[in-house]
């Protein structure tokens, strides 16, 4: 039976336990052996893993493209089209995530901006083993297609024939997975980190799974980007006294249902709808086909919390910061800008979690553990690079060169980038100075020989127009000054020396 505090009479710890949820150094020590063993030995070993852990033996990993179409085809029709309304939900939603490129030119001379690069190799990973997920497999690669990744590599569990759920095979048709792979738990992480010889070697593994693939995709960070470290699944239900007593039951058996370690929170201020909810526990566990999954949830990890008020309720949540939180309440938005950790919010008392989570279009990929206090949603911008750039044109490049050089000094023992930014930034005003006294004094010599040549030899020699030729190589012979100056080296010793200007070096 599920637990039942008042918030007053509680220590703030039992109100944040969430039961046994992290890895042990046992999980750890595991994980670890099998990444150096996918590593070294490849195929090999995933395969090998594969009938250890999945209990089935593999002639191969990779789901033929030809299986993939006959799940489809094999589907049945109404499926297929609640699938295509769901993605149809999830692309609208996150099209409003795509961030754009942009470039600055407010200084003359000057044009700073960004681009935003899509990650060209992703891997997705989908749980499998107790129930099939295709929700995940939209959920993760709607996403990366939209933000333009160009490789969505997927890995799922086999089931003990070696098949893959119709389910997810249709459903990463509808998304636009390039490729699927047959293999779960840690070594499939190592798979995708390392690359085999018929795994693809991915940039960033994104998605949900068990302790073990958690403590994988730690342990893989740095070598390729991850998401999240995913926790349990959990959900915090936020209730006043007229809030009905079933629905909230059931909104928190569709999160414990997911898995043992799961955890179901209900917050109200009211006893009656505590013990109300109590009982439908009760009477819906015994009903449910993962009943005894539900049971060992609520039992282990579930609480029932008694505010004083919704404001102490709202309170409770943000300290908990949970995975999911529905705000049953007849007026849900005076509370939401009081709300600030939460993956997802699920507003009013007609929306329950299963339909924001599944089928409405935000992601259903979110912070657990209480890391939604410093995390988001899965989104298109976890598969973009931003990378900035800088351009700095001769005409702009003595704007600010004392106060570059000054900034460089003063970090220290970076004496070189002062001196690089000191000749190519000075000398460009100097440059501009210099060419401007030189094209002043090229006129006036150009015309006195002229002139001379042509009062002098012109009238000696009898030879009209001697002054315009004599004026012709005087003025060639500045031009020709001019190029050998622009062609000659532009940096000093020290420029060369230095590893790059202050704003585009590599230290930092």
């Amino acid at each position: 039976m599920i637990r039942v505090f008042k918030s007053g009479e509680v220590a703030r710890a039992d109100i944040l336990y969430r039961g046994e949820s992290g890895s042990t150094q046992a999980v750890e020590d595991a994980v670890a052996d099998i990444l150096a063993d996918v590593k070294k030995n490849g195929d090999a070993a995933v395969l090998r893993y594969c009938e250890k852990f999945d209990g089935v033996k593999l002639a191969g990993l990779r789901v033929a493209q030809a299986d993939i179409d006959a799940a489809y085809e094999a589907a049945d029709p109404e499926f297929i089209r609640t699938l295509t309304m769901a993605a149809g939900n999830i692309e609208a939603f996150h099209k409003r995530q795509i961030r754009r490129n942009f470039v600055i030119n407010d200084t003359p001379g000057v044009v700073l901006g960004q681009k935003v690069t899509p990650i060209e190799r992703v891997g997705l990973y989908v749980p499998g083993g107790t129930a099939s997920y295709p929700s995940s497999v939209l959920m993760n690669a709607i996403p990366a297609r939209l933000a333009g990744v160009s490789e969505i590599i997927m890995v799922t569990p086999p089931a003990k024939d070696g098949s893959v759920a119709p389910a997810i095979l249709t459903a990463a048709r509808v998304a636009g997975v390039t490729a699927i792979y047959k293999m779960g738990g840690a070594q499939a992480v190592a798979a995708l980190a390392y690359g085999t010889e018929s795994v693809p070697k991915v940039d960033k593994i994104v998605g949900p799974g068990n302790i073990f693939v958690a403590a994988a995709k730690r342990r893989v960070y740095g070598i390729v980007d991850i998401d999240m470290i995913a926790g349990p699944s959990e959900i915090l239900v936020l209730a006043d006294a007229a809030a009905n007593p079933a629905y909230v039951a059931a909104d928190l058996l569709s999160q414990a249902e997911h898995d043992r370690l799961a955890t179901a929170v209900l917050v109200c201020d009211s006893e009656a709808l505590a013990g109300a909810v109590s009982a439908e526990l009760e009477r819906q566990i015994p009903l449910l086909p993962r009943a005894d999954i539900a049971r060992a949830s609520i039992d282990n990890n579930g609480k029932i919390i008694i505010a004083r008020d919704m404001a102490e309720g709202v309170d409770i949540a943000n300290e908990i910061a949970p995975e999911h939180l529905e705000v049953c309440v007849d007026d849900p938005f005076s509370l939401l800008n009081s709300i600030r950790n939460a993956g997802s919010i699920f507003l009013g008392k007609n929306v329950p979690e299963a339909l924001g989570d599944y089928f409405a279009g935000p992601n259903h990929t979110l912070p657990t553990l209480g890391t939604a206090r410093f995390s988001s949603p899965l989104s298109v911008d976890d598969f973009v690079k931003k990378i900035q750039f800088y351009l700095l044109h001769e005409r702009g490049a003595g704007r600010g060169a004392g106060a570059h050089r000054r900034f460089c000094r003063a970090r220290g023992a970076f004496r070189s980038r002062a001196q690089r930014v000191h000749p190519v930034r000075g000398r460009a005003v100097r440059r501009s100075k210099g060419e401007k006294r030189m094209e002043f004094i090229a006129f006036i010599v150009t015309v006195l020989v002229g002139f001379v040549a042509e009062s002098l030899l012109g009238n000696w020699l009898n030879w009209p127009g001697v002054g315009a030729v004599f004026a012709a190589a005087a003025a060639a012979a500045f031009i020709l000054r001019a190029l050998r100056r622009k062609e000659a080296p532009a940096e000093t010793q020290s420029d060369a020396q230095s590893p790059g200007g202050c704003p585009g070096g590599q230290e930092k």
